[in-house]
C-alpha cells in the first residue's frame, strides 16, 4: 500500500503526456490547452490595453502579413504530416507594440507580439519571418505548456523534500541545493532546449512560407552584434549562445530548404530592407 502513491502519481505522469508533431517527443502536459489557452488569450488582451499597439502602418501590416503566412505553413505542415485539427484552439493574432524592447514573444494558443524595437535588427521581411517562426513554433510545440508542467514538478520536488528531511539546518541546506541544482541542472537546460527546438522548428515552417532560412543565421549574427557579445555563460542562461544559434541555423538551413520543397517552393522572397 505504500507505493500506491507512487504508482497512482507514475500513471498520472503518463496520462498527462502529449506528443509534440515536430519531434514525435512526450512531453509534459500537467495543464490542458482547455485550461492553459483562455487564460493566456485574457493575459494577452490586458497586455494589449496596458500597451501602445501600433495598427494600420506599413509595418504592423507586414508583422500580420508574415505571422499569417508562417502560421498557414504551419497547418499545411501539420495537415500533410497526419496532424488534422491539431491547431482548432489556436486563436493566432499578431500586433505590433510601440517599445524600444528587443524582443518578440508568443503566449499558448498563438497570441504573438513584436516590439517595434526588434526592426531595426530584423532589417527585412524574411528576419521578421525568421523570428515570427521561431515565436509561432514555441505556439506549436507547446513549449508554454511544458515550463508550466516542469515548474509545477520542481514545486512539488521542493515540497517533498521540506516534508521528508526533519532537521531544520538540514532543511535549509537542502533548499539552497536544490534551488540552484534544479535551476541550472533542470530548468535552464529545459529552457534552452525549447530554444533549440523552437530554432530548428522555425526554420523549417519559415522556408515552407516561401522566407529564405539562410537569413535566420544573418539575423543571429546581427543579434550578437546588437549585443555587444555582452552575454552570461551558455549554462547560466535560458537561451543558448549566440554563437551555438548562428552554428545551428546554419547547418539547419539546407534541411528547411528540402522540406519546402516537399510543399512545392523552390524559390524565397527576396530580401529586401524594411
Amino acid at each position: 500500500m505504500k507505493k500506491l502513491p507512487i504508482i497512482l502519481s507514475i500513471i498520472f505522469l503518463m496520462l498527462s503526456c502529449k506528443t509534440n508533431p515536430f519531434t514525435g517527443k512526450k512531453t509534459l502536459a500537467l495543464v490542458p490547452n482547455s485550461q492553459l489557452f483562455p487564460t493566456a488569450f485574457a493575459q494577452y488582451d490586458q497586455f494589449l490595453s496596458e500597451n501602445k499597439v501600433i495598427e494600420d502602418t506599413k509595418d504592423a501590416k507586414m508583422i500580420t502579413t508574415v505571422g499569417q503566412r508562417i502560421s498557414t505553413a504551419a497547418e499545411r505542415w501539420l495537415n500533410a504530416n497526419g496532424y488534422q485539427g491539431y491547431l482548432k484552439d489556436y486563436k493566432w493574432e499578431y500586433n505590433l507594440i510601440d517599445s524600444e524592447t528587443v524582443n518578440a514573444w508568443c503566449m499558448p494558443g498563438g497570441k504573438i507580439v513584436f516590439y517595434t524595437g526588434i526592426l531595426p535588427i530584423a532589417e527585412n521581411e524574411t528576419g521578421v519571418a525568421a523570428i515570427m517562426g521561431h515565436e509561432v513554433a514555441h505556439a506549436l510545440a507547446n513549449h508554454g505548456q511544458q515550463r508550466m508542467s516542469a515548474g509545477m514538478l520542481q514545486q512539488v520536488g521542493a515540497v517533498a523534500g521540506n516534508i521528508a528531511i526533519k532537521d531544520e539546518r538540514d532543511r535549509a541546506l537542502f533548499n539552497q541545493a536544490y534551488g540552484v541544482g534544479s535551476a541550472v541542472g533542470v530548468m535552464l537546460p529545459f529552457s534552452r532546449s525549447h530554444e533549440t527546438e523552437a530554432d530548428r522548428i522555425g526554420l523549417q515552417i519559415m522556408a515552407i512560407a516561401g522566407y529564405n532560412p539562410e537569413e535566420a543565421a544573418r539575423l543571429w549574427q546581427r543579434m550578437k552584434a546588437k549585443s555587444g557579445g555582452q552575454a552570461p555563460p551558455e549554462f547560466l542562461s535560458t537561451h543558448p549562445s549566440n554563437d551555438t544559434r548562428i552554428n545551428n541555423l546554419k547547418a539547419w538551413a539546407p534541411a528547411a530548404k528540402e522540406e519546402a520543397r516537399k510543399f512545392g517552393v523552390t524559390s524565397f522572397k527576396p530580401i529586401n530592407k524594411i
